[in-house]
């Protein structure tokens, strides 16, 4: 009797209902022709960037994306496209300005390595970095006190040692010829009557080369090495002037490296 009054145990499974029902795949092809367009913003955000070289490569590319426009034309496809026979070279003002934009981004990132270590704050007036017509010069000035050379001497300052170090691994990330030149004040060389200012701004300029070479600069590089003395002062109303003693390193910009580094020093001499 017992057993026929037991209750039967029940398991109900109810199943729960989520909402937002299933909306399928189509999110995920908007979102991704989201991502695609804003690659492609950003893209193009970097490419306004972008110096004249670098915008001329990736034009180039996709020109010919393939790099067989001598064999086929601009096309990919055989017989198709333009067919021409070779690529357009550029012109000589092109590749001109090709390099001025290198050498300007080499001078740029001295500026911000420099800019970087706090020991050489102090000398920063005595460091200029400019683009001339000739090419990218870096100037290092004197004062009285010997800021990059002892004075009197061929031997370089310990701040001068790590600036030369710095250039040379900057400019030895170019491939253009460097022209280096020592110059002195008009002050007789004190200590010699054989050792003089001719001696004093060569050895100067010799020492540059030197250090420029052991941190980067390839010795092919170097185009010339010049000692002036104190033929070409800086401030000629001051010949005894401290600042008449400098380094003069100048990554030249023209193909023929000899012949603008003369046509460099006729117009010093002899200026128009």
């Amino acid at each position: 009797m017992n057993k026929q009054r037991e209750v039967p145990i029940r398991i109900i499974v109810r199943k729960k209902h989520v909402g937002h029902g299933h909306h399928g795949g189509a999110w995920k092809v908007a979102f991704a022709d989201f991502m695609t367009a804003m690659f492609a913003l950003f893209l193009v955000l970097w490419l306004v960037t972008q110096s004249t070289d670098i915008r001329s490569a990736v034009a180039g590319y996709f020109a010919d994306p393939l790099g067989r426009a001598d064999e086929f034309g601009s096309s990919i496809m055989p017989g198709e496209g333009a067919q021409a026979a070779t690529p357009r070279p550029l012109t000589a003002p092109e590749v001109l300005n090709l390099r001025r934009d290198r050498l300007q981004r080499v001078a740029d990132e001295l500026h911000k390595k420099l800019d970087r270590i706090p020991d050489l704050s102090a000398v920063k007036d005595n460091i200029e970095i400019e683009l001339t017509a000739e090419g990218l010069r870096i100037q290092l000035i004197e004062d009285a006190s010997g800021v990059f050379f002892e004075t009197g001497s061929a031997v370089p300052s310990a701040r001068g040692r790590e600036i030369l170090a710095l250039l040379g691994s900057e400019l030895g990330k170019a491939p253009d010829p460097v022209l280096i030149e020592g110059y002195t004040d008009a002050r007789p060389y004190p200590f010699s009557s054989i050792y003089t200012n001719w001696e004093l701004s060569a050895d100067r300029a010799n020492t540059a080369r030197r250090i420029l070479t052991d941190h980067g600069l390839a010795a092919a590089q170097v185009s010339q090495i010049r000692g002036w003395a104190d033929r070409q002062l800086r401030d000629p109303q001051d010949p005894t002037s401290p600042r008449n003693r400098r380094i003069t390193i100048t990554m030249l910009l023209l193909e023929d490296a000899p012949a603008a580094a003369a046509d460099s020093a006729s117009r010093r001499t002899h200026p128009t």
